[in-house]
């Protein structure tokens, strides 16, 4: 297992760590197989893993409480356990928090404040402190919950580090990378500018152009923030290509897996420190477990022949959000915006698409373009927006 020290804290971190979102389960999605995830959690520890990631929701409830079971087997200072207080999850309204989790099968609940849920985050995974412990997805839908000076998150998990109840703190985010510079900037205008020492985000080759993961792990690394990933294999799918991406790595290198690509890419670059993976079987552990073992970052020219997969994979088009078609618009959609959403969703409708349409409401989503054209000529990219915007229309249908 390759090691790494986490910002000059005498703290090595396993640069492969365990999620706790995908665990076997015996039935759909929530009541976890006890007896098959136990042994992956052994074979972890004896592979050299030391970091255990999970939230409050994963498993419905249940991830943290496995993982107290799981882990406590093993000496407390042997592992470093994450968790998430559920922003994403809460709603404010009318000067009331609610955690909102009935779609996970668990109970919905007015808040008194954050307190409530991180005091039985603590009791659920039964230990004194979280070694590491993040706001879960910083994005366009939590900005305004994670900013409310009045809910003052961050300032309460400060004071939970200050009595040595959170050792290290940071933030997850699926947000844009301006949204991601805002909350920063949020915090420097608050005097918290130091606040987050880590940010996990979803990077792998196909989304460091596709969700703009390039820009926001720039923005990490000029404040000198580690990055921790997560979705390094986006959902298994890089692990899984169309036969004409396969064929291409195939060739260049005919016994490497596809999941062999995807981990060395992240190789490639310095300020990660971890790449997180929800491991469901032993054979996917035993081969991360490899792939760990090594130190072998993608070459120039294997650089080259990823940028020539991403645009297999790609069938959207070449945005560069120069903004000259928005000034043409008559009902002011922000078309750069648009056009990136189109160009996850033609490989993929994550939920992030949705999420982020949402935030922009119906009246600025795809289905708001009138087809005037206006914004054609403007384009230095020659896109035909109103065609791509329709065909938005028709994945998202």
């Amino acid at each position: 297992m390759i090691y790494k020290e986490f910002r000059d804290s005498g703290i090595k971190l396993s640069t492969l760590g365990m999620g706790g979102m995908r665990f076997p389960t015996i039935e759909k999605d929530s009541k976890i197989d006890e007896t098959a995830s136990m042994k992956l959690i052994e074979r972890c520890m004896q592979g050299g893993i030391n970091y255990y990631d999970t939230a409050y929701f994963y498993h419905g409830g249940n991830s943290e409480r496995f993982y107290a079971k799981a882990l406590r087997q093993f000496p407390r200072d042997s592992w470093y356990l994450a968790d998430k207080m559920p922003g994403n999850m809460m709603t404010y309204a009318d000067g009331k928090l609610r955690l909102e989790v009935s779609g996970f099968g668990m109970e919905s609940k007015t808040l008194a404040g954050p307190a409530d849920v991180f005091e039985e985050q603590l009791e659920l995974c039964g230990v004194d402190y979280f070694d590491f412990y993040l706001l879960h997805n910083v994005s366009e839908t939590t900005f305004d919950l994670y900013t409310n000076d009045k809910l003052g998150f961050t300032e309460y998990l400060l004071a939970q580090k200050k009595a040595g109840r959170i050792k290290h703190l940071g933030f997850s985010t699926h947000g844009r990378p301006e949204t991601i510079e805002a909350f920063l900037q949020y915090l420097d205008a608050r005097n918290m500018g130091d606040a987050m020492e880590f940010c996990m985000m979803q990077i792998n080759y196909l989304d460091w152009v596709l969700q703009e993961a390039g820009k926001k792990y720039e923005i990490c690394e000029n404040r000198g923030i580690p990055v921790f990933v997560m979705e390094g294999m986006r959902g298994g799918k890089l692990a899984d290509l169309p036969t004409k991406a396969a064929d291409m790595l195939k060739a260049a290198r005919p016994h490497a897996t596809q999941a062999e690509w995807a981990w060395r890419h992240l190789q490639t670059l310095p300020n990660i420190d971890v790449v997180i993976s929800g491991m469901t079987t032993m054979e996917q552990l035993e081969e991360n477990l490899a792939l760990f073992s090594n130190r072998e970052p993608i070459t120039p020219q294997e650089m080259k022949l990823l940028d020539n997969v991403v645009e297999a994979l790609s069938v959207g088009v070449p945005c560069t959000a120069c903004r000259y078609c928005t000034a043409a618009c008559p009902v002011n959609l922000d078309i750069p915006v648009l056009l990136t959403l189109y160009n996850e969703a033609s490989f993929d409708v994550m939920w992030t698409v949705n999420s982020s349409l949402g935030v922009l409401g119906k009246d600025k989503g795809p289905a708001a373009c009138i087809n005037c054209g206006q914004c054609n000529p403007l384009c230095p990219q020659n896109i035909d927006i109103p065609k791509a915007l329709t065909h938005f229309k028709e994945i998202l249908a």
